[in-house]
């Protein structure tokens, strides 16, 4: 372990604060666009396309899930990250990569208040909450450490989806900081 890597204590004190995290409405902190890995840029508005993912990233060249016919899965296509878990993990940013996931927002992102299927209004885009699970893989205990990788598949933890959501692009449209995660009622 490294000093900027939370320990389990620290993770499990934060949890009533992580859980507390608005339910709706939530303010875009951060936006994130990978153009090659390892690389993070952070601009002001993001483009989401049904077709393409966010086009430029690499959903459509090298996804790490595919369908059954090798073609990228849509179900993965965007995630979102709730700002105070990407606060938590990420405290050094000279000594360790930004988790990479598109959007950064203030928001619950548990199984509870965001059942599969769920869509959110996200700028002008759709997203549809994907059945996968986002169980932070290993580039997040590397920059993170096994405590945090631990933290997120714990007994019980799993339906808080504490890694974040990850999601399909259901309408195209654009995202930018500023703008309004919202559920929208079916």
């Amino acid at each position: 372990m490294t000093a900027h890597h939370p320990t389990a204590a620290e993770l499990t004190r934060a949890l009533p604060h992580i859980l507390a995290a608005p339910k709706d409405h939530a303010r875009v902190e951060q936006l994130c666009f990978r153009p090659g890995y390892g690389q993070r840029e952070f601009p002001e508005r993001l483009e989401l396309t049904r077709a393409h993912g966010i086009p430029g990233e690499r959903w459509l060249t090298a996804p790490w899930l595919k369908l059954a016919d090798g073609s990228p899965d849509p179900r993965i296509q965007v995630s979102i990250l709730p700002l105070r878990v990407r606060d938590l993990v990420w405290r050094d940013p000279d000594a360790a990569p930004h988790p990479g996931d598109p959007i950064i927002c203030d928001l619950d992102t548990s199984e509870a208040n965001l059942p599969t299927g769920s869509l959110l209004r996200v700028g002008t885009a759709v997203l549809r909450v994907s059945d996968v699970f986002n169980d932070a893989c290993v580039k997040w205990k590397v920059r993170y450490g096994q405590a945090a990788k631990d933290w997120v598949v714990a007994e019980g933890h799993p339906p808080l989806r504490l890694r974040g959501i990850l999601c399909s692009i259901e309408e195209d449209g654009e995202v930018r900081l500023g703008d309004v995660v919202q559920k929208i009622a079916v």
